[in-house]
């Protein structure tokens, strides 16, 4: 399935916030299956360590306009994460451009980037912090992310001591308080019970009403439908389709031989 051309949606009056030109990222890697005793043997006598390739993203273009919430959809291994830390600076890409214009926040797994020896109001404080914000204005936060990631004492105890749906919860609430141009969100959803998604999914919306965009990487494909105004669907690399969440989600569906029935909306 080819993609449908970014161009080709734009409007007169309309401006980029990310464009994706052409890009390719590959990983060199040692890992690998596990080798023979006899493979081993060779290669520690040789000094030699087995190098493999990864192609992560392959030739992948496509713009992302101003007001677009962006789904990002595909199996295990498409790349979708790969190709979120890559707009968002963590990876550079090993081939092709992007053009990001405006501050980007990113909620790109549960606790990157948190200290696990500090408390929950320390990191806050080093987010905010790390996305520009001055002292006073992470401080005058504080207690509003507190209040939405509803840990409660929790938050002057080391985060060491915090579940995975804990972390996920502060992450979020850190992520999206920090008054982002460009939203983005790795998998944000599927953690947390469901007062909070709940909560997470209404935060979502309000803050569309003012960042120039926003990516969302997710198995729910629900969350995909209600969320965002455009997808894509990526597989093993590629760029399969871009379109609107019904068209892509259909396709994507389609290909994998299941239906849009509750269970795969909720978990591909």
């Amino acid at each position: 399935m080819s993609s449908l051309s970014a161009s080709s949606r734009s409007g007169a009056g309309t401006r980029p916030a990310v464009i994706v030109d052409n890009v390719s990222v590959t990983y060199r890697t040692t890992f690998e299956r596990t080798p023979t005793f006899k493979q081993a043997i060779v290669r520690f006598g040789r000094g030699e360590r087995a190098v493999r390739e990864v192609h992560a993203l392959k030739n992948v273009s496509f713009t992302v306009e101003e007001g677009t919430s962006l789904g990002i959809i595909g199996a295990n291994g498409a790349g979708k994460s790969t190709l979120i830390r890559t707009i968002g600076g963590i990876l550079p890409p090993t081939s092709g451009r992007i053009e990001v214009h405006g501050r980007i926040s990113a909620l790109l797994a549960l606790g990157v980037g948190f200290n696990p020896n500090l408390s929950g109001r320390e990191n806050v404080i080093l987010g905010g912090l790390a996305n520009g914000l001055t002292r006073r204005q992470v401080l005058e936060r504080a207690d509003e992310i507190t209040e939405f990631a509803g840990l409660g004492d929790f938050m002057e105890l080391p985060i060491r001591t915090y579940s995975s749906g804990m972390k996920s919860k502060l992450a979020f609430a850190v992520s999206v308080h920090m008054d982002p141009d460009i939203l983005m969100i790795d998998e944000a959803l599927s953690a947390g019970d469901a007062a909070f998604r709940k909560k997470a999914a209404a935060k979502m919306q309000e803050l569309m009403q003012s960042a120039r965009a926003m990516f969302l990487v997710s198995h729910a494909l629900g969350s995909v439908k209600e969320l965002c105004n455009r997808a894509i669907w990526l597989d093993k690399g590629r760029l399969m389709m871009e379109g609107s969440p019904d068209e892509v989600i259909a396709a994507y569906t389609r290909f994998l031989e299941v239906g849009e029935d509750d269970l795969t909306l909720e978990d591909l």
